[in-house]
């Protein structure tokens, strides 16, 4: 027995001896409200690196030389300059290397990466270039190296590449690593007389997801598509906004040739000064072209989230030329329709063309729009209202999500008002309602019952950023995910009305973080998945189809007075014919408990999975990525004359699935 099933069975033994059982009811033959394939998904935002140095699979940075200090990245040496009049108009600097005049001395170039540049033994990296050689042909020669390294070089991969062209062309070749190492860097030597002019200096792993030559990260993607999401929501999140409305994520800056896509300026670069990371922009690499696709892959319905005309209001708090007028909103509503038939549009039209050309003649039937990111108040709702109107005349099939601000309850004294937003949302006949919350322990043991209460034929909910804040611990530990996976119950219990959750932020880099907790986290050559991960997997791979009635004495479980601790919830899956149960036991003591199924006959045996650990403060790690996860198990189902009988020991502070064949 390995230590963590030892310590749960060490739980369990003393069960029966710490508390009264507690006895759930589950009507298994009335089947309630059908739950949407939507209802657990993932939502990305470009904060902690997580596309560039992250998800997306480019290895250089600063690759185009745009970075508003043109070589930050970058080591130049020996006799270079840097141009601005290069191929791409949107991109349009370059770097010339000429010959320093010395047969002893060297002109290159040596990039440092996102924290190093991770190869691995044995891998393939394709490095590409658009080049030219203005006087003649010319030579480089591309390295990655180690300059720490104890051995008699530096390089320990090396191939020489050969410019032959005045104009300006495409070259690519591969190298593959003989050694792992996390924090190599490219290095670019001229060889011989002849200058040569580069852009758009690139390295990406040849084994990307899907194998795509503009691709993600494999093990990173891979994560995703083992969530099994039901809705992907992008690109963000404040980025959506920007500090200021010039720096708001434009989607049509991010489709079209990789080469031809403009440098933005990323608002975490400069919102946290406690984690500053001045060389923090967005190439765009990773695009909307590449989110759609993402999105396919992965089995995920896509969710864009487009600017309002409006910038971040917290950082405009009083500015209101910070925001468009009115009457000048056109461009912004325009986008939003472009998006439209940038995805769903057919391939001879403006925009489909532009989504045929890059690979994808196919619509990718996109069915959600939303419009806005956590803003607030009238300046919100007047604008809306213009956009839904649009959206409505021209693709009346299109779910629109709005947003009721950034908190989950009104706030004393606060220029945003919760109750505010639903009203105005439900006016203004939104599909679905955009609700955040970053809360702490207390929060989250508290509103079990939150969406018990909402009204049914009003929009219906989507979660689309929350998660359990430590109070005082703003990590990934895990007591905070136990917490989150009960207050999960009532997402699954109310299935009539919520019908989107994504939980947030998704990715972080461990040298280059902002914000925490997150979902997955990475260095240059390794991920780990944290609990608060394993809990939204468990949801979604144990998702059913419809909710069934599951209760305490009459009542929902969800840590109501007398129910100590626990949370619960049941579905049904039509499509293999089992009951599924989650529960959770918030209390700091062991718990038995009792499961009453109605119209189920006959001995059986349920499959479960557990996530129990006796350490609250405890995380995953890179060093530990398999500290704490889901344990798979068994428990026997007894049955009886009117229905069958489950009787279990939960551990404390636990989550546990049964699945149990009808």
């Amino acid at each position: 027995m390995n230590k963590k099933n030892l310590i749960c069975a060490l739980f369990l033994s003393t069960a029966l001896t710490t508390t009264a059982q507690s006895v759930m009811d589950v009507n298994t033959k009335k089947l309630g409200a059908p739950i949407q394939s939507t209802m657990y998904g993932i939502f990305f935002e470009d904060i902690n690196y997580a596309a560039d140095g992250g998800l997306y699979g480019e290895l250089v940075k600063n690759r185009s030389f745009e970075f508003p200090q043109q070589l930050m990245g970058w080591q130049a040496f020996g006799k270079f300059e840097v141009k601005d009049d290069g191929p791409f108009e949107r991109c349009p600097h370059y770097i010339v290397l000429s010959d320093p005049g010395h047969k002893e001395r060297r002109t290159g170039l040596v990039n440092e990466g996102y924290f190093g540049i991770g190869v691995t033994k044995g891998e393939a990296y394709r490095f590409s270039v658009w080049a030219k050689a203005p006087k003649g042909q010319a030579s480089i020669r591309i390295q990655l190296v180690d300059e720490n390294s104890m051995e008699e070089k530096q390089e320990f991969v090396e191939q020489e590449l050969t410019i032959s062209s005045s104009e300006w062309k495409k070259y690519t070749i591969q190298l593959t690593s003989p050694k792992s190492d996390k924090h190599a860097k490219l290095r670019i030597f001229l060889k011989g007389n002849n200058p040569v002019a580069l852009e758009h200096v690139s390295l990406f792993p040849v084994n990307t997801y899907k194998n795509r030559e503009n691709g993600m990260r494999r093990d990173l993607a891979q994560a995703l598509a083992d969530l099994h999401p039901g809705i992907f929501r992008f690109p963000g999140g404040c980025i959506v906004e920007g500090g200021d409305l010039e720096e708001r994520y434009q989607w049509k800056n991010s489709v079209g040739p990789v080469e031809n896509r403009p440098l933005n300026h990323n608002r975490w670069e400069y919102t946290f000064d406690y984690r500053y990371y001045p060389d923090y922009y967005q190439s765009y690499g990773l695009g909307f072209f590449e989110f759609f696709q993402l999105s396919e892959d992965i089995g995920a319905e896509p969710l864009p989230i487009l600017n309002v005309g409006m910038a971040c209001q917290y950082q405009n708090w009083e500015n209101e030329k910070a925001h468009v007028a009115i009457d000048d909103l056109q461009p912004y509503i325009d986008d939003c329709l472009d998006l439209i038939e940038f995805a769903n549009g057919p391939a001879d039209s403006k925009w489909g063309k532009i989504r045929a050309e890059m690979g994808h003649p196919a619509p990718f039937n996109m069915k959600y729009i939303g419009v806005g990111n956590e803003q607030w108040g009238e300046f919100y709702y007047e604008r809306l209202k213009h956009f839904v109107a649009a959206i409505r005349a021209k693709y009346p099939d299109i779910k629109i999500v709005g947003t009721s601000g950034p908190v989950p309850e009104d706030v004393p004294d606060a220029t945003y008002r919760f109750e505010d937003g639903w009203k105005a949302m439900t006016a203004q006949k939104a599909d679905l309602v955009d609700e955040h919350y970053y809360r702490d322990e207390e929060w989250f043991l508290t509103h079990g019952l939150r969406y018990d209460s909402y009204n049914r034929k009003g929009p219906k909910v989507f979660a689309g950023e929350y998660a359990c804040h430590g109070k005082g611990k703003k990590w990934n530990h895990y007591e905070a995910a136990i917490l989150e996976a009960a207050f999960m119950t009532g997402f699954e219990r109310n299935a009539d009305v919520v019908h989107m959750t994504t939980p947030a932020p998704l990715f972080a880099h461990v040298d280059g973080w902002q914000w925490r907790p997150d979902q997955i986290w990475y260095d240059n050559t390794q991920m780990f998945k944290t609990v608060s991960y394993y809990v939204q997997q468990l949801y979604a791979t144990n998702a059913g189809t419809n909710v069934l009635s599951l209760t305490m004495d009459k009542k929902p479980v969800a840590n109501q007075p007398g129910q100590n601790g626990l949370f619960a919830s049941a579905a049904f899956d039509s499509k293999t014919g089992e009951v599924i149960i989650k529960v959770a036991n918030t209390s700091k003591q062991p718990q038995a408990i009792q499961l009453n199924l109605s119209d189920v006959k006959g001995d059986r045996t349920a499959q479960t999975w557990t996530l129990c650990h006796d350490g609250m403060d405890d995380e995953n790690s890179i060093c530990k990525p398999e500290l704490i996860t889901p344990q798979e198990g068994s428990a026997q189902v007894v049955g009886g004359k009117k229905q069958a009988t489950l009787s279990d020991q939960l551990p404390a502070m636990s989550f546990r699935i049964y699945r149990i064949k009808k």
